[in-house]
């Protein structure tokens, strides 16, 4: 049998990970990762009451859970790694007038570098954790393949596309096979302390879920100032208050003067000007990706096809990725019909049925 770190958010995914592992003879460790939050009494409360999956009360959820399994548990200050590879991270993607989702560079770096790294550091087999994705193992071609959950409503392969196989060799993902609703039953049915435990929230570390609050308070340069907002004919129809506050297609509060219903384009952080336009003029089948990677370790000699997904919600769209540059892993990405608010900052993943073939980070 294999020894398991587990990573111990303290809900009731990573609980019963835990359980399962543990239940099928692995020698099983519970680690919590301390990313933020020992700040001011007041940001502390309001990691708590918005169930931030890293506030003491759920690191004192995850040692509950450890208690009940009698694993041994773990708090690990990850503060300083988190800092600099989530939060400066997301505030600069927001000062280059993009979107960024803060859940795929924990992922990447703290999930699935540090963590990972640290487990093996400590004499571990493996690192699971309680992704709602199936990561599977092909004895003929000796690759591992990243595939959807069988849940289509929790699956969370879109966040996982930067795995590669040198990664998912030294990864578990014991959920990928469950539903939600059985996974709360399988905790139940153990006695688990977080069996029914409500989720947390989006962006762990924005303490009262205002991303714009967050970004003025921890950010040395003002990045909230107002500009002109102007249509594709360059015509001034409004005043922006400050790029951060607007992402592309949103609709409400612009404040633009136009005869029909109007929405975010673009954001143009040279000029400080947001770019307005009809819905009709959102949608686009092209579109450039950085940070490029694929799951079999290996880059594309040539075009490939694959249905296209631009957003964690959006629906896949057949299309061809054709790799730019392997040195800055860049791609362009081509969709047989258009896809409405492509944009920068989100990520583009690449699917082949259920499998995940990989992704990158959108740039235009």
């Amino acid at each position: 049998m294999a020894t398991v770190v587990v990573a111990m958010s303290g809900g009731v995914d990573s609980s019963l990970t835990a359980a399962l592992i543990k239940e099928q003879g692995h020698d099983v460790i519970g680690i919590n990762m301390r990313l933020h939050g020992s700040g001011t009494e007041e940001e502390e409360q309001n990691y708590s009451l918005n169930k931030s999956c890293c506030s003491i009360v759920e690191m004192q959820d995850a040692s509950k859970v450890c208690q009940q399994l009698g694993i041994p548990f773990y708090a690990m200050n990850f503060e300083k790694e988190f800092q600099g590879a989530v939060i400066d991270y997301f505030i600069k993607e927001y000062e280059r007038g993009r979107t960024p989702n803060p859940c795929l560079a924990c992922n990447d770096y703290m999930k699935f570098r540090f963590l990972l790294n640290k487990a093996l550091a400590l004499g571990a087999d493996y690192l699971a954790t309680g992704h709602y994705a199936r990561n599977v193992f092909d004895q003929e071609t000796d690759q591992y393949h990243l595939l959807r959950a069988v849940d289509p409503t929790k699956d969370q392969s879109y966040v996982l596309y930067m795995l590669g196989q040198k990664q998912l060799s030294r990864i578990m993902f014991p959920l990928g096979d469950f539903t939600k609703a059985q996974v709360r039953e399988m905790a139940a049915a153990r006695g688990l302390a977080t069996a029914v435990k409500p989720e947390s929230q989006d962006i762990c570390f924005v303490a009262g879920g205002d991303y714009r609050d967050y970004i003025a308070n921890h950010t040395k340069k003002p990045l909230a100032i107002p500009g002109p907002i102007v249509n594709l004919q360059g015509d001034v129809v409004g005043q922006h208050n400050g790029l951060p506050n607007y992402t592309v297609g949103q609709r409400k509060g612009l404040g633009a003067v136009m005869s029909r219903p109007t929405y975010v384009l673009k954001l143009v952080t040279e000029t400080n000007t947001l770019v307005v336009g009809e819905d009709a003029d959102l949608r686009s089948c092209e579109m450039q990706a950085e940070k490029v990677s694929w799951v079999n370790s290996k880059w594309p000699e040539g075009k490939v096809p694959a249905k296209i997904k631009v957003r964690y919600k959006a629906t896949e769209l057949p299309g061809v990725i054709e790799p730019l540059n392997q040195h800055d892993r860049t791609a362009r990405i081509v969709l047989e019909q258009p896809q409405r608010a492509i944009t920068p900052g989100q990520a583009v993943v690449f699917y082949s049925g259920d499998e995940v073939l990989g992704g990158g980070i959108i740039t235009q």
